[in-house]
């Protein structure tokens, strides 16, 4: 199984036909069709279904079609480790986070080595926790920026400074609104739209301080921004963080508190024994010096 196979399969896979793909790769379509036949004979499953209109993926080419992604990913981070100048810091950083106004401190420091060595790139990728924790254990990223709590035991870790305040987002003519701060009472048997991360720990459940009856879960999100709009169309309140979503101005939102007050603070973590390229350590090396000196944060 070679890179270039892979390559080829991800693009039948996206455009869903040969043909288009061939197209796409400026290859003949005979080609193309020959190599896909090698792959499977090669995998011992069949990767496509074939149908009138379209390609479809086996359950086999769905598997495949994550693994290529990450395979493929892996080899150009790497290749962009090898290649990267030997004449000053350069290269790129791969950084995975989920949604939290607290993540600024860590701009911050990326314009502090952007400004000092000019030949670095950053790439954020956005997802929930459980996401981020698998990028981070398959390498496919340098560091990750998560919610705590979390399962850090793979990883080396600290905490940044800054702390988030959960609270509940609704639509600006909610009863709630009325409100300064949001009790567990208050939520009682209203539909609540609930982030995938605390629906996997104890963290708002203990706020809550309610059995599974009392609450009436109509959705979950990994990202705040999708949840905004199930809020916006009127199908519930989101439990989530303050200063993600904008509800000044003309926005139709509001956000409120929770009370008793809940906060949390957000772990700046790497794998473990993870050997970090040369522009990754840098960074390291200049987020800890902020830190330290939490007045430059300013």
């Amino acid at each position: 199984m070679e890179l270039r196979e892979l390559k080829y399969f991800l693009a039948i896979a996206r455009e869903e036909s040969i043909s288009k793909a061939a197209d796409a790769l400026y290859i003949t379509q005979p080609s193309l069709s020959r190599q896909m036949q090698n792959l499977e004979k090669e995998i011992g499953k069949q990767l496509f279904v074939r149908g009138s209109k379209k390609i479809s993926l086996t359950e086999a080419g769905i598997l495949l079609k994550k693994r290529a992604e990450e395979m493929i990913a892996l080899y150009e981070k790497t290749c962009g480790e090898l290649t990267a100048s030997e004449n000053g810091i350069s290269g790129a950083i791969h950084i995975g986070c989920g949604e939290s106004y607290a993540l600024s401190t860590v701009a911050v420091a990326a314009k502090k080595l952007i400004e000092s060595a000019p030949n670095i790139h950053f790439h954020f990728f956005s997802a929930d926790t459980d996401d981020v924790l698998e990028r981070l254990d398959k390498g496919l990223i340098d560091f990750g920026v998560l919610v705590l709590p979390a399962n850090l035991s793979k990883c080396e870790y600290f905490t940044l400074p800054d702390r988030d305040t959960w609270g509940v987002l609704m639509r600006k003519e909610s009863p709630l609104a009325q409100k300064q701060e949001v009790t567990p009472q208050d939520l009682y048997h209203l539909p609540i739209i609930r982030s995938k991360h605390t629906m996997s720990n104890n963290l708002i459940d203990d706020w809550l301080d309610a059995d599974a009856q009392k609450q009436n879960v109509v959705a979950t999100y990994n990202l705040l921004y999708n949840a905004s709009l199930l809020v916006k169309a009127g199908i519930g309140y989101a439990i989530g963080l303050d200063q993600i979503i904008n509800t000044s101005g003309d926005s139709a939102l509001a956000f409120r508190p929770l009370s008793p007050k809940i906060e949390t603070s957000l772990a700046f973590a790497w794998k473990k024994g993870q050997i970090l390229s040369p522009a990754a350590q840098k960074f390291l090396s200049v987020l800890k010096e902020l830190i330290a000196e939490p007045q430059t944060r300013a």
